[in-house]
């Protein structure tokens, strides 16, 4: 579990499920409630991993293989553990993350065909402790999520918008990351819930709202002064 009075919530789901928009919408939420919180996604989050950031999403890193692929996401999610999550979670803060560990039990896992132990050993180095104390999975078909990412890429920049490494991959790969988000679920359920992310963005909003609200009050989470998100 996290550590400190605060409380860790990440977001995960495949491409197109709308996580960026539900962690708005829930930051709002909860700092209209008192709550004081931070949203941060990965890979990025801070300045280390922010250097990454492109080196990853770009395919700059493909060149070097899978292994040191995941080796750089874990990288990069210890930078941002340490120089960010771990301090706002010490100070009380509500920290929301678009993607953290399960994103790389699922990318470099289950569709990339790292041995589980080579996955489970990074995990264990890169999060150094801190685990989510709930994770919200964004669950829909790949061929909608897909739909709706290139909905947005072509809004982007007037059309300039480019697919990201993953984004660009197969149909049936972008499948097989939905069944493995809702096999980690299955395996863990104390820690994830499923949303149905084919609904209207309000009626999600108001599933996750009820699913975070219980947790919080479990954690008697403490609130200190207000600070800016990574965005």
């Amino acid at each position: 579990m996290s550590t400190g009075a605060g409380m860790f919530v990440t977001f995960e789901g495949g491409e197109g499920a709308g996580k960026s928009t539900q962690i708005r919408r829930l930051a709002d939420s909860l700092r209209r409630q008192g709550l004081d919180v931070i949203t941060t996604r990965e890979p990025g989050g801070s300045a280390g991993a922010e250097a990454l950031r492109h080196v990853l999403l770009s395919g700059a890193a493909e060149d070097y293989g899978i292994r040191m692929e995941a080796i750089l996401f874990a990288a990069a999610r210890n930078d941002h553990v340490e120089n960010v999550i771990r301090p706002a979670l010490t100070k009380g803060f509500v920290v929301l993350c678009d993607r953290f560990m399960d994103s790389s039990r699922v990318y470099q896992g289950a569709t990339g065909n790292l041995e589980p132990e080579f996955i489970d050993a990074l995990e264990r180095v890169a999060v150094n402790g801190v685990v989510p104390d709930l994770t919200l999975i964004l669950d829909l078909p790949a061929t909608l999520g897909l739909e709706r990412a290139r909905g947005r890429l072509s809004a982007e920049a007037n059309g300039q918008g480019a697919p990201d490494r993953f984004e660009k991959e197969e149909l049936d790969t972008h499948e097989k990351r939905r069944q493995a988000f809702l096999d980690i679920a299955s395996a863990d359920p104390k820690r994830c819930h499923v949303i149905d992310a084919r609904r209207s963005v309000g009626e999600i909003a108001d599933d996750i709202l009820d699913a975070v609200l219980p947790v919080i009050a479990g954690r008697k989470t403490v609130g200190i002064p207000k600070a800016v998100g990574v965005e």
